[in-house]
């Protein structure tokens, strides 16, 4: 049971929390009255809002579009304002560009290229929607003259900057300087670049809204006269250096080559002019010949303007190749794309027909160099042709995309030249073979025939031109000129290309058949003297100089490879006219052989016959001796070692003989005046023996 004051204090705490709910009970009641008066005052509110809004949208919808229709038609005016502007920009386009039209774009490319956008627009235009209005004739008209007046710049442009490329250039350009380690591109500047820039764009102008071409052939025309003065330039550069210094020159590029000579040799391709130094390297051997009988032009002599004619020809074809890559690449920037092969083409037509005919007239010119057997005239067409093949690859290159005329031109004229190349070798042979016999006209002395010297100089030429001439005798083996087998390893399949060891072989042969022919007249020739002895000296000299020439150069081994034993044969044929030489003085030996002397006891006294047989023994052989001495003195034996050689010889058999012929009958009495017969002691028949074939002596 709770106790009573516990049970009041509990009663008292549950009325209070009573108390206390009954109380928030009433401020909720109350605050929910509150709420729903605020809620029904704010209903009130936005009911009288959307009443309003709903009105206010009643009022203002219909301004909006309005207002719309308004902005609309300002629009629309604003448009019709600007189109009408534009319209009327037209009718003014003729007035306000007629002045700049007139006075040309020279100076103001860009903004006459701005004027007549202007004035290709107005002509659309009135095409397109006034195509009966005055105003079309009257800008089309201006269009027309702008046109010609770009057209007319366009020309201008390129004939007053179109420069011929100086020969100096050209030959800085063709011939680099191989002192340098690192070689520098020349450049060619045929244009200066702001107008370059400009011709490029009346270039694209033209074609894109001029509808014109006209202007390509403008365009080559003058780039083509360029060209052709250029090459035609340096030609005439040759010419007037080699007649003012004798060599052609030039300087290097004055901001490039500050540590280098300001002239510089140009390099020579080397014709005739080796050969003839080779021959004074043999003459100081003792190895030159007089001039004697030929009908062969000889080689030595030979006017130089020939040879600077061949470096200037190579020179030309060189330069060819390479300004004509340059006006491609310019003309590559200024044509459009589709006309560029044509309009090179073109471009290149004149100095290339002048290439080819100065080849031609070459070509010519070797014809008829042959005809008349001047041999070394003919020579020209082998560095010439040399030089075309070693190009030809260049060529083609830059000749890609012309027409094929334009491209068989140079293999026309290689054929051409291999042609008579072949023919002038053929016909060399055989004029060395058939060279006639002219006693008038044969060395009195027994020298080097000119025959023997002009051969031997036209094939140390060969060696320079080995793979030419290989070529031109090629066409030869079809014919079975030489009766050589063809390997077919050693051709390919166009039968006219060969390989270098059967070019080698060809031209063995070749050279052969030429000192062949050239024994054969030689032997022929010998018996036009009366004296044994000087045509042994004849054909000794003449085989002397051939073996020596061959060994001094490569001809020697160009020989061995179809002629193994040429060297021995030489130096046996040699021989043998020493030996035949030598049996002139067996007339002279045998007065004073001992075979021939009498027999006598020592301390006997001669009879009268053995006195006069010694006092005949002696005359003959003084005769003889002074005979022999005094025709001999004027033969030549021009290689020293030969004529030590056999003067020694001869010298040791006659002063042997001689001595003891003295030793045998100078102290006998065979008369009382012995200075009469003992005319001379053995050194003295030694230094006559040693003045033979010394004409200063």
């Amino acid at each position: 049971m709770i106790p009573p004051q516990e049970a009041s204090a509990r009663r008292r705490e549950i009325e209070d929390k009573l108390k206390q709910e009954e109380e928030t009970l009433s401020f909720i009641r109350d605050s929910l009255e509150k709420s729903d008066q605020l809620t029904k005052n704010m209903v009130s509110i936005l009911s009288s809002f959307e009443s309003r809004l709903m009105k206010l949208e009643n009022s203002i919808i219909p301004v909006h579009k309005q207002t719309e229709n308004l902005q609309r038609l300002q629009e629309n005016v604003e448009k019709t304002l600007s189109c009408l502007d534009h319209v009327i920009s037209y009718y003014h386009v003729a007035s306000d560009t007629e002045k700049i039209i007139r006075e040309g774009p020279t100076g103001r490319l860009e903004e006459y290229l701005g004027s007549m956008a202007k004035i290709q627009k107005a002509v659309e235009y009135f095409q397109d929607n006034s195509p009966d209005s005055p105003e079309l004739n009257k800008v089309k008209l201006l269009f027309e003259r702008g046109k010609e007046s770009l057209e007319s710049e366009f020309r201008s442009l390129m004939t007053r900057h179109s420069k011929v490329v100086s020969p100096v250039l050209i030959l800085d350009l063709i011939s680099p300087d191989d002192e340098l380690e690192v070689q520098e591109d020349v450049a060619l500047e045929h244009l200066p670049e702001s107008v370059l820039q400009d011709v490029i764009r009346i270039s694209r102008w033209l074609v894109e809204y001029g509808r014109n071409q006209d202007f390509m052939n403008v365009y080559y025309q003058i780039r083509s006269s360029q060209l052709d003065r250029s090459i035609k330039g340096l030609r005439e550069h040759f010419r007037k250096s080699s007649s003012s210094s004798g060599v052609p020159y030039s300087p290097a590029i004055p901001n490039k080559r500050k540590d280098t000579p300001t002239k510089k040799p140009v390099k020579r391709p080397g014709t005739i002019r080796k050969a003839q130094n080779l021959l004074k390297q043999y003459s100081q051997h003792g190895l030159d010949g007089k001039k004697g009988g030929s009908n062969l032009i000889p080689l030595e002599g030979r006017d130089d303007m020939l040879d600077v004619e061949t470096d200037a020809y190579i020179h030309c074809v060189s330069a060819f190749v390479k300004l004509a890559q340059s006006e491609y690449q310019l003309l590559a920037d200024i044509i459009p794309e589709h006309h560029q092969k044509k309009t090179f083409d073109s471009l290149i037509q004149d100095a290339l027909d002048g290439l080819m005919l100065e080849g031609e007239n070459i070509v010519s010119a070797a014809r008829k160099a042959i005809i008349r057997h001047d041999f070394s005239t003919v020579l020209t067409v082998f560095p010439i042709l040399r030089h075309l093949k070693q190009t030809k690859p260049e060529f083609d290159q830059v000749l890609q995309g012309t027409a094929a005329s334009t491209k068989n031109k140079l293999p026309n004229l290689i054929t051409s030249m291999e042609t008579i190349g072949a023919k002038a070798l053929e016909d060399f042979a055989d004029n060395i073979k058939n060279d006639p016999d002219k006693e008038y006209n044969m060395p009195k002395d027994g020298t080097v025939h000119e025959l023997t010297s002009n051969a031997i100089l036209f094939l140390q030429q060969l060696l320079d031109f080995q793979e030419t001439a290989g070529a031109m005798l090629a066409s030869q083996v079809l014919g079975d000129t030489y009766n050589i087998p063809l390997d077919p390893r050693e051709t390919s399949s166009s039968a006219t290309s060969y390989s270098s060891e059967f070019s080698k072989r060809l031209l063995s042969t070749y050279i052969c058949k030429v000192l062949g022919n050239l024994q054969l007249n030689l032997l022929s020739k010998s018996k036009v003297y009366e004296d044994p002895a000087l045509s042994a000296i004849f054909l000794h000299n003449n085989y002397n100089y051939i073996l020596k020439s061959l060994e001094k150069s490569e001809l020697i081994q160009l020989v061995a490879v179809t002629q193994k034993t040429a060297e021995r044969s030489y130096r046996e044929h040699i021989e043998h006219q020493i030996q035949t030489y030598q049996r002139s003085w067996l007339k002279v030996i045998d007065y004073i052989a001992e075979k021939n002397l009498p027999v006598f006891q020592p301390g006997v006294k001669l009879r009268d016959k053995e006195r006069q047989m010694i006092k005949e023994r002696f005359k003959g052989f003084n005769d003889g001796l002074e005979e022999l001495c005094k025709i001999q003195k004027a033969w030549a034996i021009p290689d020293t070692e030969q004529r030590d050689k056999i003067r020694q010889a001869q010298k040791n058999i006659v002063k042997k003989t001689y001595g003891d012929f003295l030793d045998r009958f100078g102290n006998v009495s065979f008369t009382k005046n012995p200075d009469k017969y003992i005319k001379y002691q053995v050194e003295q028949v030694g230094d006559m023996i040693d003045r033979l074939f010394d004409t200063s002596a």
